[in-house]
């Protein structure tokens, strides 16, 4: 029955069996609790305890065909009531594989299909700790002819590296079990760079990380580094806004930007609070008195002070940033307005400032430079100033707002041009979808702020882990494509196969996040696998109960400065219905 309330959608809430036991059907885009033991990519049946077993039967029926909240029955606060004892989840196993077997047919269910896997969690109070017992059919078309029985246990967590397993010991208990002359292996690990790569907490924190997965044939013993043969895949997901980054000032300007947006769709403008240094008015009256002084025929490219600050900012930033990151030196009159105007922090300074502006260009007392091809409406104001005549400008409402988001646009646009086109030379891939203007400015907005997620992508890639052009070439294209087809997501993962050399440095003296062997034999449908793991994280999120069987070895001879690990041990054995 939950099959078929799945067909169209997976259902939202687990179902109540015996008042005991729930099940759920876990599918689509739903992160599958067992991922970590079993690689289907099908839906599965989650079974565990019902936290409310206490209901009497005339109350089970109502619940049953009143899906149960799942906000009631998955109370967070208590995991380890979740898991059903061992001996339980056995018998809902035999259950489900009397079900699965086409040949009972006393049953009634020989037309039925064949069911998703079904996956119980336990308590771990037996000697092995079992954490999870799986079934999977076995198919022959649309009939099931056997099943691939999992069960999983989990031990620690603990330092204590005697309690490792051995590989030969491993692969001999394998071929015991399965009756196999040969066996193969593989390895997997996953490292975390960007605590190799000693960058502080607080990168971490902000919701960053950086690792690779390096998986190979052939581990010759538990624990190996992984051979420069490996294949390797970078995990880089990166919240921008790190203070530390060497385009922080760039994403303040954003934030700036994105403030003004949301002010001209909200009619709400949050605006900076006033700067302890200069005004932004005072900012615009000397940048003017400056043209002024200099309006001699000769065309403005730049200013003094803005160097002098751009060099200041960039300082302390890294030589190898340096040379494919840094400030524009082509800066035109908008753009070094809006440096000037990006501290204002009234919506009356704003007006102020752009007042002066107007003023200087009616009366022709400045004659200022800008790119060519500038649309905002300052920029038209200026074009037609050479001329001598400049239409009348209403600077109320939301006009001055939108002039200023204008030329921020514009500058920001061409600061991320500057970089993906120039400095890193991949302007084959930097596309016209993030710099349109034929949609509207909020699209515009957005499509910017894309842009500077990828930014910080390269830049982190570039200080972090030392990537050259022909890294960030096929970074940068994973990046772009993913954008110009989704939505901005900072919390996304993006992955880059690489060579383990590249990153070696950063993980070879490091201990592994995870670490994971897999023997296997047979071929197929007949290939049974035995996977033998170490993590630093809890493989499962059910065992964390004072009163479960799962052992907690915080300390190793006296000391916890050793890497505690758990360690997960997955067995696999089939059953054959003909």
């Amino acid at each position: 029955r939950i099959l078929e309330d799945g067909k169209d959608s997976i259902p939202e809430h687990p179902y109540l069996y015996e008042t005991d036991v729930e099940i759920s059907l876990v599918g689509g885009n739903c992160k599958s609790p067992v991922e970590n033991f079993w690689n289907g990519s099908s839906a599965v049946y989650i079974l565990q305890k019902a936290t409310h077993s206490e209901i009497s039967n005339s109350m089970e029926e109502s619940r049953i065909d009143d899906a149960v909240c799942a906000s009631e029955v998955l109370p967070k606060e208590s995991p380890g009531a979740l898991a059903l004892s061992v001996g339980r989840a056995k018998q809902l196993i035999s259950l489900y594989t009397v079900l699965q077997n086409p040949k009972v047919t006393c049953l009634g269910t020989s037309d039925l299909v064949v069911l998703p896997p079904l996956w119980a969690r336990c308590d771990g109070s037996d000697p092995q700790h079992t954490c999870w017992i799986g079934a999977e059919p076995l198919r022959a078309g649309s009939k099931a002819t056997g099943l691939n029985i999992y069960l999983v246990s989990c031990d620690g967590p603990t330092a204590d590296k005697t309690r490792f397993a051995n590989l030969e010991e491993l692969k001999k208990e394998h071929k015991i079990r399965h009756h196999s002359s040969v066996v193969t292996t593989r390895g997997f690990a996953g490292y975390e760079l960007i605590a190799a790569a000693a960058v502080e907490d607080t990168t971490a924190e902000c919701g960053s990380s950086i690792s690779v997965d390096i998986t190979w044939n052939g581990v010759e013993k538990i624990l190996e580094t992984p051979p420069l043969t490996s294949a390797a895949t970078l995990n880089i997901a990166l919240e921008p806004g790190d203070p530390r980054s060497p385009v922080f000032h760039l994403y303040r300007e954003l934030q700036f930007l994105l403030a003004l947006a949301e002010g001209l769709k909200m009619g709400v403008t949050e605006w900076p609070e006033p700067s302890e240094s200069e005004s932004a008015l005072k900012l615009v009256q000397e940048f003017l008195t400056d043209l002024k002084k200099k309006l001699d025929g000769d065309c403005v490219f730049g200013n003094k002070n803005e160097t002098e600050k751009i060099k200041c900012d960039t300082a302390a930033v890294d030589s190898c940033i340096k040379s494919i990151f840094g400030e524009r030196g082509d800066l035109d009159f908008t753009e070094q307005l809006w440096c000037k105007m990006k501290s204002v922090s009234s919506y009356q300074e704003l007006i102020d400032c752009f007042t002066l502006v107007i003023k200087s260009l009616k009366r022709g007392e400045i004659q200022p430079w800008i790119h060519q091809g500038s649309s905002s409406f300052l920029s038209q104001l200026i074009q037609q100033s050479y001329h001598g005549e400049m239409e009348d400008v209403s600077l109320s409402d939301i006009t001055p707002i939108q002039m200023l988001l204008e030329i921020g646009l514009e500058k920001l646009k061409k600061d991320y041009v500057s970089f993906f086109v120039g400095k890193s030379r991949i302007s084959l891939l930097f596309q016209d979808y993030f710099i349109s203007t034929s949609v509207d400015l909020q699209e515009q907005v957005h499509r910017v702020q894309k842009l500077h997620h990828v930014l910080e992508i390269m830049v982190s890639c570039t200080g972090l882990l030392q990537f050259r052009h022909e890294n960030l070439f096929p970074l940068t294209q994973i990046c772009m494509k993913y954008y110009k087809e989704n939505p901005l997501n900072e919390k996304h993962v993006f992955q880059l196969p690489i060579r383990p050399a590249l990153v070696k440095k950063f993980y070879q003296n490091d201990n592994p996040e995870v670490w994971k062997v897999e023997i296997s034999s047979g071929h197929g449908q007949k290939e049974v696998k035995t996977t033998w793991q170490i993590s630093t994280n809890a493989p499962v999120e059910h065992g964390t109960s004072n009163n479960s069987g799962f052992l907690l070895d915080s300390t190793v001879n006296g000391s916890s400065e050793e890497r505690l690990y758990f360690i997960t041990m997955t067995q696999c054995s089939q059953v054959h219905f003909t």
